[in-house]
C-alpha cells in the first residue's frame, strides 16, 4: 500500500476551464515517466474546480515528483490558469483498498 500522497486543489480562472483540463490531460505522459509516482489522478471536482492526487511509497519518490516536470509546468502556468497559486497538501495515507 502506498504510504504518502499529494493533493493539489486547483481553481480555474473564469474562461480558462478548458485550458486547465487540457493542461492536466497533457501532463499524463510526464508522470508516466516517473517510476516512483505510483498513482496519479487529474480530477474535475466541479465547475472550474480541479485537483491532482498522487501516491508514493517513499518521501524520496514524493520529493522527486515535486522536483519534476509536472510540478515545474504547474507552477509555470499557475498565474495564467488559476485563481490562486496551487497549494500542495502533503498527506499520509492510513488505509487503502
Amino acid at each position: 500500500m502506498p504510504k504518502l500522497a499529494l493533493y493539489v486543489p486547483l481553481k480555474a480562472k473564469p474562461g480558462k476551464e478548458s485550458d486547465v483540463a487540457a493542461f492536466l490531460t497533457s501532463a499524463l505522459p510526464l508522470v508516466e515517466a516517473e517510476p516512483g509516482t505510483l498513482t496519479w489522478y487529474a480530477i474535475q471536482e466541479g465547475d472550474g474546480e480541479y485537483a491532482i492526487f498522487d501516491t508514493f511509497d517513499t518521501e524520496g519518490d514524493r520529493l522527486t515528483h515535486l522536483d519534476g516536470k509536472v510540478a515545474a509546468a504547474l507552477m509555470e502556468k499557475a498565474e495564467e490558469l488559476f485563481v490562486e497559486p496551487p497549494q500542495i497538501h502533503r498527506l499520509t495515507l492510513l488505509a487503502a483498498k
